[in-house]
């Protein structure tokens, strides 16, 4: 397609999958694939804004993935430590703003604190805006809205017939972020995975066999092409 025709999505999600079955296919241990994947989210949220994506919201740590192997689980708390500290540099590089969604609680500590400190720093720089979801379930996040909004009620400053789309969308992690438009999932599988299930209600799905340390801008643009082929139509009869 030409530059002309393509439309670019603001905001793009990604399933970053298939960094185990990279690895065991060069005979690697899982880790190996986990690193090579966080390099891959790198190069892609550069070339994600050359392309006009305002938005980049990737699935890095699930509320689920807490059931795998603790040896895997503890190589990927130690490389999300060392890439929250590698973020930093990033950031400032790129002019990203980097926000992290999902419940924060069962962190250790020094990572909350990298968190923290990496928001902080990127909060007021102007170029992509990206989002990594780490220990997040989209139902655990809908869940706690929901009690937000049971306490303002319980608390008499906000009346039920006063909820609205707009009062739930306000208390979930990704509140003052668009939804995305596209969402992209590498490595074969067709589902969601309990990710951003509020948020994906009208977004484009793009299912690749391309495992993600394998993905590269010309994927990314295939996506696109594919975003730019669809008519979106929010319910209503388009002629």
């Amino acid at each position: 397609m030409t530059e002309k025709e393509t439309k670019i999505p603001s905001h793009v999600a990604i399933i970053l999958d298939g960094n185990g079955r990279w690895a065991s296919r060069r005979h690697l241990p899982r880790k190996a694939g986990h690193a090579q994947g966080s390099k891959t989210v790198e190069k892609i949220c550069e070339d994600a804004w050359r392309m006009g994506i305002k938005y980049l919201t990737v699935y890095a740590f699930s509320t689920e993935n807490w059931n795998r192997p603790d040896d895997e689980v503890t190589a990927l708390m130690n490389l999300l430590r060392s890439y929250m500290k590698d973020c930093i540099k990033i950031s400032r590089k790129n002019d990203m703003r980097v926000r992290i969604i999902g419940d924060k609680s069962r962190l250790d500590e020094d990572i909350r604190k990298s968190i923290a400190t990496l928001e902080e720093d990127s909060k007021n720089n102007n170029g992509l805006n990206f989002q990594v979801a780490i220990n997040y379930g989209s139902r655990d996040e809908i869940v706690r809205a929901v009690r937000k909004i049971a306490k303002e009620v319980s608390a008499g400053d906000l009346a039920p017939q006063d909820i609205t789309e707009e009062t739930v969308a306000e208390k979930l992690d990704t509140s003052g972020i668009p939804d995305p438009d596209l969402l992209i999932r590498t490595a074969g599988e067709q589902r969601l995975s309990n990710y951003l299930l509020w948020q994906l209600s009208y977004a484009e799905l793009y299912f690749t066999d391309v495992l993600w340390p394998d993905f590269t801008v010309d994927d990314l643009k295939k996506a696109v092409e594919y975003y730019s082929t669809r008519t979106r139509k929010y319910g209503k009869v388009v002629p």
